[in-house]
Order: structure tokens, then sequence, then C-alpha cells
């Protein structure tokens, strides 16, 4: 079974290609480097999801996640709208940057992001120095987590780590729109 570790250890086993289990805002989520690809295909694989259907990125403000979108594609009053739910519950597919891996877009035109206000998020992502994958801590067609104790046990023995804190208490996921014209796809 994975180890509890701080946020600076954890911090440290991203770099390495490390996949942590975290508490997020509603529900325990699974995260590694976005950029790391081998780190990403473990995640999926581990999940049992397939690369095309994309993943959320999460982060502690705009600025890391400006390399992988392309905001000169969204109207001004459309990044304004987005910017307003942040930091907060709030995820929206964006543009996403010509270069964005289809490892993290799913192949699509578009990447979900969210800047999160929940503290263990937030401190990971700033010690980590980035933004993180994160998606949902159960394999495909399961329920999520809402605490440590309902994580499933193949999957803490499979996650290098686990974050420790909790769940910002919200009974369900983030809502997920489209920032180009505000329609939702999740509520």
């Amino acid at each position: 079974m994975a180890r509890t570790i701080d946020i600076e250890e954890a911090a440290a086993l991203l770099r390495q290609g490390g996949l942590l289990a975290y508490p997020t805002e509603a529900v325990w989520g699974l995260g590694c480097d976005p950029g790391d690809e081998i780190a990403v295909l473990r995640l999926l694989r581990l999940k049992q999801r397939p690369v095309g259907k994309g993943l959320i990125l999460v982060a502690a403000h705009l600025d890391p996640l400006r390399r992988w979108l392309d905001l000169a594609a969204l109207p001004a009053a459309r990044l304004a709208a987005v910017l307003d739910t942040w930091p907060g519950p709030n995820t929206w597919v964006m543009p996403a940057a010509a270069d964005a891996p289809a490892w993290i877009t799913g192949g699509g035109d578009g990447i979900a992001v969210r800047v999160s206000a929940h503290p263990v998020v937030v401190a990971l992502c700033q010690a980590f120095g980035g933004p993180l994958v994160s998606t949902s801590a159960n394999p495909g067609g399961q329920p999520p987590a809402h605490s440590r104790a309902e994580l499933d046990p193949a999957l803490l023995d499979a996650v290098d780590a686990v974050v420790a804190g909790e769940t910002g208490g919200l009974a369900r996921p983030t809502p997920i729109r489209v920032a180009l014209n505000g329609s939702v796809l999740r509520d």
C-alpha cells in the first residue's frame, strides 16, 4: 500500500514521474506531471481510461496553464467569464495550444483546466512548479472516492504515494463547461 507523504515529498515524486492520490474539492484525485507521457499513460492504464477521453489539468493559478492553452483563440469576454470563476471548483474546456500533447487533449482541440482554491491542490501545484493531471481516483466505471477510506485498495497498491489531506467537501465533482460558449458538459 502506498505511503502517505507531505507536499514537498510529493512534488519531488512528481518530478521523478510518480503517480499520486491526493484530495481535491469533492473527490480524491490521481495526478502526475502532465508533460511526462510515461507517467500519464501509466495513470490512464491504472484508471482503465482510454487516451481519447482527455484529462483535466489543475493549477494554483493561470500562469502555469498558459503553455498548454491557446488563449488568443478565446474571445476576451469569454476569457473574463472563465477567470471570474477562479480560483474555485470550476473546470473549463479551453482551446489547446498547438503543441499540447494528445495524451492530455485526447486528440481534440480543447483541454480541460481548473484553477483550484483547495489548499492541498494549491500547495502541491506550487511546490511542483506547474499544473498536475487531475482525474478521479477510481477505476473507470466505479464511483469516485469522497474520502481516503473509500479509495480502492488495488489503486492504493498501484500509486507511488498518497498526499495527506481531506477533500473540500463538495458533494459532486466540479462542473465542466466549454469556455468558448459556456455550454455545460458535466453539471
